[in-house]
C-alpha cells in the first residue's frame, strides 16, 4: 500500500505527520481501553495475527499500481469484524512500517501519509458500525447488506484519502485528475469483492465456535 513517490513533496509532507498522529492519538485511546477490558495476552495476539494478515494482504495478495496509489485487498472491515478495532489499527500500522523496512523503502517518507489513508477509514468504521450493525447483531450473523455498507466505508475513505492526497500535492490538473478517478475506479472491484470476503471468513469463524472462549477474536464475533 503506498501513495506514489513525489506525489507530496517538500513542505507540504508536514501535513501527513500531523493527520497520522491524530489518528495514532485516537487508536491509541482505543488499544489503552481494549488491554483493560480484555488484558495484554488477548490484545498481543490479536495485534500479532492482524499484523501478519497486513502483511499477507500488502505482499502476498494480488495489487496492482494503478494512477497514484496501488489498488490492494486490504481487508480493514475483515480484520475489524474478526479482530476488534484496536488489533486492526496495531496490525495496519505494522504490518505497513515492516512493508516499507523489508520490501518497499522507497514508501517509508510516504508512511504518515499511506499510515493516514488507512487508519482514518477504519476509525471511522468503527464510529458506524454502531449504527449499521444494530444492538444484540453478532458479526457472526451479518448480512451481505452490512457487509457491503462496511466495504464501501472502509474503502471509500480509503479512495478519499488517496485522493486528497494526490490533489493537495499535486493540483487539479488534466493527469493528475484521470489518475484519481483511475485508481478510483479500479477500486471499485475492492468494495464489490471484500464483502463476500468477509462473509466468507465469518461463516467459517460461525463454524468453529471453540474460536469464542480463545480470546484471539472480537468480543462481538460471537456475543452481541
Amino acid at each position: 500500500m503506498h501513495i506514489e513517490p513525489g506525489i507530496v513533496t517538500g513542505a507540504k509532507i508536514v501535513l501527513s505527520y500531523a493527520t497520522a498522529a491524530g489518528a495514532v492519538a485516537y487508536s491509541g485511546k482505543l488499544i489503552w481501553e481494549n488491554l483493560v477490558a480484555r488484558g495484554a495476552l488477548s490484545l498481543i495476539g490479536r495485534g500479532a495475527i492482524a499484523t501478519l494478515a497486513t502483511i499477507i494482504f500488502f505482499e502476498l495478495l494480488p495489487h496492482m499500481a494503478v494512477g497514484v496509489s496501488e489498488v490492494h485487498l486490504i481487508m480493514g472491515s475483515t480484520l475489524l469484524l474478526m479482530l476488534g478495532t484496536a488489533p486492526a489499527a496495531i496490525g495496519l500500522a505494522l504490518g505497513l512500517l515492516l512493508q516499507g523496512l523489508l520490501f518497499s523503502p522507497f514508501d517509508l517518507p510516504q508512511y504518515g501519509m499511506n499510515l493516514t489513508t488507512l487508519l482514518v477509514p477504519l476509525l471511522g468504521l468503527h464510529a458506524v458500525t454502531k449504527t449499521l450493525i444494530a444492538k444484540g447483531t453478532a458479526y457472526v450473523d451479518l448480512t451481505y447488506k452490512q457487509a457491503l455498507a462496511m466495504s464501501v466505508t472502509y474503502q471509500g475513505g480509503i479512495v478519499a484519502w488517496v485522493a486528497f492526497w494526490a490533489f493537495y500535492g499535486q493540483g487539479f490538473g488534466a493527469e493528475n485528475t484521470a489518475s484519481v478517478l483511475s485508481f478510483g475506479a479500479a477500486y471499485m472491484t475492492v468494495i464489490l469483492l471484500e464483502p463476500l470476503v468477509d462473509l466468507g471468513v465469518l461463516a467459517g469463524a460461525k463454524a468453529l465456535r471453540g474460536l469464542e472462549k480463545s480470546g484471539l477474536v472480537s468480543d462481538r464475533l460471537y456475543a452481541a
